[in-house]
């Protein structure tokens, strides 16, 4: 397994594999945002949407290859904003089907969180759908509830389920990984 950045000029050439990614959960009923009827060509144009934000520098993505094809992504989302500008939002982290179970999504995870750090963010946040896998992984690797929002989005097939907010200091995650 590789995993590597995408930029705003590699992210062409990977969004029909991202799609089918994102098409995999969905399929696996993963709350991240899509409903179960999304075609292939409106979860490439969702990707294909975050190209100014990757040329921008708003938005750090990578992707995990094994065998040729991508099986993992994660982004790390960066506000601009000063009274912000220590904190990022670790979003779409997702594992296709066939990869899960070898420690991608902690690989994943550790990525974002690496690259915060070196870009001097000391605060990450995330949300997540409550008492999901991705919950479990999240609690393991020293993220910390501070919310519970009941009914907040709806799962591939429209119904409701509540999300659960997570934040990470990295000025102690030393102690943590």
């Amino acid at each position: 397994m590789k995993i590597s950045r995408v930029d705003a000029g590699g992210l062409a050439g990977c969004v029909g594999e991202l799609a089918a990614l994102l098409a995999d959960a969905v399929a696996d009923d993963a709350s991240i945002g899509f409903r179960a009827k999304t075609g292939p060509a409106e979860l490439a144009a969702w990707w294909t949407a975050l190209e100014p934000d990757l040329a921008g520098g708003r938005l750090l993505l990578w992707a995990a290859r094994s065998g040729g094809r991508i099986d993992g992504t994660v982004q790390l989302r960066l506000d601009g904003t000063p009274s912000r500008a220590h904190r990022a939002e670790v979003a779409k982290l997702v594992v296709h089907r066939r990869a899960r179970g070898r420690g991608l999504a902690r690989a994943l995870l550790s990525t974002a969180e690496d690259a915060a750090a070196v870009l001097g963010r000391t605060l990450l946040l995330l949300d997540v759908e409550t008492a999901s896998p991705a919950e479990r992984l999240y609690r393991r690797q020293g993220w910390t509830e501070y919310g519970v929002l009941p009914d907040a989005t709806a799962g591939p097939a429209g119904d409701l389920r509540s999300t659960s907010y997570y934040y990470k200091d990295l000025q102690v995650r030393g102690s943590q990984r």
